[in-house]
């Protein structure tokens, strides 16, 4: 690292579980973040803030005027523009040193294969099951650890699934692939700090995971009902009929 990163990143490295190792852990990895919005956008702000290296993030979206109230890396004049273009400008104002790889498309199929095998972390914040189930299953195939991220009306989740490791389930070990799509803001509404909350929580986990430091979400669900504050953690194991991960 050269003096200005030094300086830049000197709250975090003076954190005996971070120190030197791990901002270097943080400078050389690779985070692919699934969906430019309302989870997306504070998630990547934070990694690139704190120093991630290589940011590859997927958004197949313009910005809208409805999407400003909580999707903090877009703003006004981003109207009509790409979110993957706005987020991109962002960050790099945010932070020049980080290299991001900024692309218009819905991650499916091969590509989404080649992203997530490429990952050391894959950040899930997209908002239909669809995207999620195929996230996860190429997260299982490719043991790469998943931050998944939800949040509607007044309410958040955060898990975060390490397959091939901890004996750790995966998404669908929670959610059943053959169940009602996801509710989404569009249709449900949702207060703009919720997204902002989770997304955070989504960034912190990817660099506890990047670091290998403290004690991730792994088979736990977290839980929190802003409406009371109240935060509640629920165990989750790993289902051995699991259609995606009951044979790993």
């Amino acid at each position: 690292m050269n003096d200005n990163q030094l300086l830049r990143y000197s709250r975090q490295i003076m954190l005996p579980q971070c120190d030197i190792e791990g901002q270097q852990k943080l400078l050389a990895a690779k985070v692919l973040i699934v969906g430019a919005g309302g989870l997306g956008s504070p998630a990547a702000m934070y990694l690139a803030a704190a120093g991630v290296g290589n940011i590859t993030i997927y958004d197949d979206d313009k910005v809208e005027l409805s999407n400003l109230q909580r999707q903090i890396a877009h703003h006004t004049p981003d109207i009509g523009i790409d979110k993957v273009i706005s987020t991109r400008h962002v960050l790099n104002n945010l932070n020049p040193d980080v290299n991001v790889n900024a692309v218009k498309k819905r991650l499916i199929g091969e590509q989404l294969n080649f992203e997530v095998k490429a990952a050391e972390v894959v950040l899930d914040c997209t908002d239909n099951f669809a995207s999620r189930f195929a996230i996860n299953k190429a997260c299982v195939i490719y043991q790469t650890p998943l931050v998944s991220g939800a949040a509607i009306g007044f309410d958040g989740q955060v898990a975060v699934f390490t397959p091939g490791k901890n004996n750790s389930p995966c998404y669908n070990c929670l959610y059943s692939s053959e169940g009602d799509e996801l509710q989404n803001c569009a249709s449900n509404g949702v207060i703009a700090p919720i997204t902002g909350i989770i997304g955070s929580i989504q960034a912190l986990e990817a660099m506890k995971l990047i670091m290998s430091i403290g004690e991730c979400l792994t088979g736990r669900l977290l839980l929190l009902d802003s409406l009371t504050m109240e935060w509640n953690s629920m165990k989750l194991r790993k289902n051995p009929a699991c259609p995606t991960c009951g044979v790993i």
